[in-house]
């Protein structure tokens, strides 16, 4: 019994003695792994978007007892910086555009004023937010009529969805050599 217990302690002092000389080496590699520089900034740009209100903008007028909801986007794909001009490193651009929503909620349209007169360089900025405006999904715009009953009680007594349409500026920038894409986007729905 006593040899047994002798060639276990053996076995185990070995086997720490292995693990202590691994973990060693181990630790040896990692201190003599020469440290990376670091990667250079990638070659991408930011771009955001914004709602905005437009002064002669015709807005739907809601009756007594009529309610609106929906007309916020909830798939909105950011524009891409057009890969062309990406080495160029301009200064910020603004594109503002137009965005015709149709009953189920999908840009039909994108319209931009002066598109025919820009350069370019404009051009293809517009064209990056006409390809991801397309894509957009809103939620429908739904206006609903609301009635009380002879309890004071409230009750949907109709509903439609209407088009709609909204103005956005798409932001184009360097920020940090990375992309940000701003989410927020909100607006009132006119006809």
């Amino acid at each position: 019994m006593g040899a047994k217990r002798s060639e276990r302690a053996g076995t185990r002092h070995r086997l720490g003695n292995g693990l202590t000389i691994g973990m060693v080496t181990l630790l040896a590699a990692c201190a003599s792994t020469p440290t990376s520089s670091p990667a250079p900034p990638s070659p991408e740009a930011d771009t955001s978007y914004r709602s905005v209100s437009k002064d002669g903008m015709r807005h739907y007028q809601l009756a007594l007892g009529e309610v609106s909801t929906g007309a916020t986007p909830y798939d909105h794909p950011a524009p891409v910086y057009p890969a062309t001009l990406l080495a160029a490193r301009l200064p910020p651009q603004e594109v503002e555009a137009l965005l015709i929503v149709d009953t189920e909620g999908r840009v039909s349209e994108v319209r931009m004023a002066d598109e025919a007169q820009a350069d370019p360089q404009q051009r293809l900025f517009m064209a990056a937010v006409r390809t991801a405006a397309m894509q957009w999904v809103f939620e429908p715009l739904r206006v609903s009529q609301w009635a009380s009953d002879a309890n004071g009680n409230t009750h949907e007594v109709g509903s439609e969805v209407r088009p709609f349409s909204l103005y956005y500026v798409f932001r184009f920038a360097w920020k940090d050599g990375k992309p940000v894409t701003d989410a927020n986007a909100t607006g009132k729905a006119s006809h």
